[in-house]
């Protein structure tokens, strides 16, 4: 503070001395002027700094916008690929169960046959005494056509004597098979052993192996026999 008050009177009265001291006044306020020309700069730094920021801003924006279309169609293309292979893996099921599900029918419409077929050739050739009146009755049930009223022409002709002799007649089956299947038509092989008992024989058993081809035919979901023939016929009664 002293040293500042003791310059400015010299500076006063000496004109050369103002004149160096308003020279270096002007040096001193030119070099004021650069000083505040030199702060404007940054400040136009400052603005193309806040330029740049911008644009950094925008092209982050722009990157996360293509960020998330990137990440939309990864997901379609994933969906995609998933919903085709579904699609492929239900066509490929699809192709192996329906096979699958024939041969199951197959087999199912053949144990309906031989089911049939068997119990067809049961009812036939079992009968007593006692029912042998409504045998063709019975039997009607797994026949159809010519057979049928062959079969109850047969069951008039024996059932007097049968019943005067008193003769019960007993069919086991013991085997069955279908020979062929072929849309509504069939064909099954029965194998039996049948037992016949009498009075007029002393109940002594007459033991016969008989096989049976049974041709068949499928009416209204039914499968009836229209004829039949006889494969082996074995008699095995024991000789006195």
């Amino acid at each position: 503070m002293d040293s500042g008050a003791t310059d400015s009177p010299a500076s006063e009265t000496d004109p050369d001395s103002r004149a160096g001291s308003n020279d270096s006044s002007a040096q001193s306020v030119e070099g004021d002027e650069d000083d505040i020309d030199d702060p404007g700069e940054p400040e136009d730094n400052s603005a193309g700094t806040s330029e740049s920021q911008a644009d950094d801003g925008d092209s982050a924006a722009a990157a996360a916008k293509d960020g998330k279309a990137r990440r939309g169609r990864r997901l379609a293309i994933a969906l995609g690929l998933a919903a085709a292979l579904f699609v492929g893996s239900a066509g490929f099921a699809g192709a192996m169960v329906q096979p699958y599900l024939s041969d199951r029918a197959v087999v199912a419409t053949k144990l309906t046959v031989a089911r049939t077929a068997a119990n067809a050739i049961t009812t036939l050739w079992t009968y007593t005494p006692d029912n042998m009146d409504t045998l063709a009755d019975r039997a009607a049930n797994y026949l159809s056509g010519d057979f049928a009223a062959q079969y109850r022409r047969f069951v008039d002709q024996i059932a007097a004597t049968n019943k005067q002799a008193k003769v019960t007649n007993n069919t086991e089956v013991t085997g069955a098979a279908v020979e062929s299947l072929t849309g509504r038509d069939a064909i099954a092989i029965v194998y039996t052993n049948t037992t016949t008992t009498s009075p007029v024989s002393k109940n002594i058993p007459a033991l016969k192996y008989l096989s049976y081809r049974l041709f068949m035919r499928r009416y209204d979901g039914r499968w009836l026999v229209n004829r039949m023939t006889t494969i082996t016929s074995l008699d095995l009664t024991p000789r006195v």
